[in-house]
């Protein structure tokens, strides 16, 4: 089948020395990471807790829900004044529109929110000398905890 030995041999080594070789790569590679993710926990990371921030003594929130609630009102008012004068048709066509202004409306006061929310850890963040800062539920270990300071800045 093969007439040259010698070259059978040759090239079976040049494979072995490749998967051998690929093997190293692959082995220093895994080393690499392992030095960065060392390097990364040694410098300045914080870590928040979202769920905390947007709880109910955001004092935001509350408002957020008291918005909500009183637009939700308003809206079911309206089609229930409206309603008496429209085929079924016609109330489905107009109760999708007011879910959608009412969606809308939660939209914008969430993005104020959030906006605020954001610029509150950024603030604190910088005062600490934090170059990154990642939720809470992200992080196995390590990392300052700065929920407690951007929950005393939103209030």
């Amino acid at each position: 089948m093969f007439k040259d030995k010698r070259k059978v041999k040759v090239i079976a080594l040049a494979i072995a020395a490749m998967f051998v070789l690929g093997v190293a790569s692959i082995a220093l590679t895994q080393t690499g990471v392992t030095h960065t993710a060392s390097a990364a926990a040694s410098s300045n990371i914080g870590i928040v807790n979202y769920q905390t921030l947007l709880g109910e003594d955001n004092p935001d929130i509350k408002k957020f829900n008291e918005t909500m609630q009183a637009e939700y009102q308003t809206l079911k008012q309206d089609l229930d004044a409206k309603a008496a004068t429209m085929n079924d048709k016609e109330k489905q066509d107009y109760a999708n529109q007011l879910q959608q202004r009412l969606m809308l409306k939660e939209q914008e006061l969430k993005g104020a929110i959030m906006d605020k929310v954001t610029a509150a850890v950024k603030a604190v963040a910088e005062a600490k000398g934090l170059s990154v800062v990642l939720e809470k539920g992200n992080v196995v270990y390590g990392g300052t905890d700065i929920t407690d300071e951007v929950s005393k800045k939103l209030k």
